[in-house]
C-alpha cells in the first residue's frame, strides 16, 4: 500500500513540474525566436512634439528585453517591430457653463507593423491609441508633458506586447 502511494505521489509530483515549464510571470507564450529588433518609430503626426519618437522606440525596447528572453539586435531579427506615430492631439472633453474646458485629454495613436519571420500568420499591422486626462485650467509641459507621454507609452506598449507575444 505504501509503495503505490508513493508511486502516485511521485507520478503527480512529475505530471505537475513538467507542466510549469511552459509558464512565465509576463504572460508570454512559449516564442519560436531568439532575437527582436525595434526599427526607430518616426513621428508622422499633425501636431508635432520633439522627442516622442524615440521615447516610444526606447520604452518598447526595454519592455520585450524585461519580459522576454529575447536578445535586441540591429538587423537580421526574428521578430521585428516598426511604425510611425500618426496622432498626438489635446481635445477638450468637459465644458464649464461659460464654455471652456474643464477637462482636456492628450491622445497618441501608434502604428505598428510586427513581423514574425518565423511565423509569417502572426504578423500584423494595426494602431494603437491610449490618452491622458488632465485639467482644463492646466498646460501640458515640461515634467507634466513627460509624465502623461510616458503614462500613454506604459499602456500601448503593453498592448503592443500582449498582441504580438502574449496573443491576447
Amino acid at each position: 500500500m505504501k509503495k503505490i502511494l508513493l508511486l502516485t505521489v511521485l507520478v503527480l509530483t512529475a505530471l505537475m513540474a513538467g507542466s510549469c515549464g511552459a509558464y512565465n510571470f509576463t504572460g508570454a507564450k512559449p516564442i519560436d525566436a531568439k532575437t527582436f529588433q525595434v526599427n526607430y518609430f518616426q513621428n508622422n503626426a499633425d501636431l508635432v512634439q520633439p522627442g516622442i519618437e524615440r521615447t516610444f522606440t526606447q520604452q518598447l525596447q526595454e519592455l520585450i528585453q524585461n519580459q522576454t528572453n529575447l536578445s535586441l539586435t540591429n538587423s537580421g531579427a526574428d521578430l521585428v517591430y516598426e511604425g510611425e506615430i500618426t496622432d498626438f492631439r489635446v481635445s477638450p472633453m468637459q465644458a464649464t457653463a461659460d464654455q471652456r474646458a474643464a477637462q482636456n485629454r492628450l491622445t497618441i495613436t501608434v502604428n505598428v507593423r510586427f513581423t514574425n519571420k518565423n511565423k509569417e500568420d502572426e504578423s500584423f499591422e494595426k494602431p494603437f491609441s491610449f490618452f491622458f486626462d488632465y485639467g482644463g485650467s492646466e498646460q501640458l509641459v515640461g515634467a507634466q508633458l513627460t509624465e502623461a507621454v510616458n503614462a500613454i507609452y506604459e499602456r500601448i506598449t503593453q498592448d503592443v506586447f500582449n498582441a504580438s507575444l502574449a496573443k491576447w
